[in-house]
């Protein structure tokens, strides 16, 4: 492919999900002129699997990063549609805040955070591969044959790096919700001799809230206190959408007992979110 020179920059980072978004801010706001680049502009911020923010241990990276000036915790307690204390009924080591997030509203209030910010531009393109000159990378070259020259490239590609999408006993290459999947830069990370693995994750099912029957679920409000993963935060949101709890039963168990056989192999991978169910059978 034919390849040309399109802009110099300071730092390069590529990817525009949670870790791309923090790098790329973090460095435009200490003065460094940044490019970020990203498979799809409709993608930044995006909450593919469960979108909510905190929890146990996530919840303290979360205000580490507020600490050091990150933007996270500033955009989700704008646009929560709940907000709660997790195991208040327990010590303060293990109470942890967590917020369900309106997911279209985090994602254009992160992408306008990025447009508006200095020395940042954020561009939409597939990187295909790194430019390395003498075992140092000097930038990045797009799916165009455009080629981006940094002293700096961060790589932050999440599971768009030569994803797949398993449902059941289907399973094809993708990113997720069915977005591109980054097939060449993976492919070229190994040729560098970076070992590559791969991580799965669950993604909870979608399920249309007019067929439910709400009278067999337990519900979860929201904290009527005013809460906050930003220190900064001095406006809260109190219209609040509560959660509803649901229990499994002997019918239940007895499906995933017969489904169990055909993801036996998956169980064996590695596996950020595992079924603590489907580890039994």
């Amino acid at each position: 492919m034919k390849t040309y020179e399109a802009g110099t920059y300071d730092v390069i980072v590529v990817g525009a999900g949670h870790a791309g978004v923090e790098a790329g801010l973090a460095s435009a706001r200490m003065g460094a002129k940044t490019l970020m680049l990203t498979i799809s502009l409709e993608g930044v911020a995006f909450m593919p699997c469960n979108p909510s923010v905190g929890g146990p241990a996530k919840g303290v990276v979360v205000r580490e990063i507020d600490a050091l000036g990150g933007e996270m915790g500033h955009n989700i307690d704008k646009t929560y549609i709940q907000m709660r204390m997790l195991n208040t009924r327990k010590g303060p080591a293990v109470r942890a805040l967590r917020a369900q997030a309106d997911k279209q509203l985090y994602q254009r209030e992160m992408k306008k955070t990025i447009e508006e910010t200095e020395n940042l531009t954020l561009r939409q393109g597939m990187v295909d591969h790194l430019v390395v000159e003498d075992g140092i990378c000097q930038g990045v070259v797009v799916a165009t044959g455009a080629t981006y020259r940094a002293k700096s490239v961060v790589l932050t590609t999440g599971v768009y790096l030569k994803g797949k999408i398993i449902i059941g006993e289907l399973q094809y290459e993708s990113g997720p919700n069915n977005m591109q999947a980054s097939v060449k830069l993976s492919d070229h990370l190994k040729e560098l001799g970076f070992d590559i693995v791969r991580f799965k994750t669950g993604t909870p099912p979608r399920v249309n809230g007019r067929t439910v029957d709400y009278s067999k679920t337990e519900i979860q409000p929201g904290d009527d206190a005013p809460l906050a993963f930003s220190y900064d935060t001095t406006e809260f949101i109190k219209d609040q959408i509560p959660c509803w709890l649901t229990y499994t039963n002997l019918n239940t168990h007895k499906i995933i007992q017969e489904k169990s056989g055909s993801i036996t192999d998956l169980l064996r991978s590695n596996c950020r979110y595992r079924s603590k169910i489907l580890s039994v059978y």
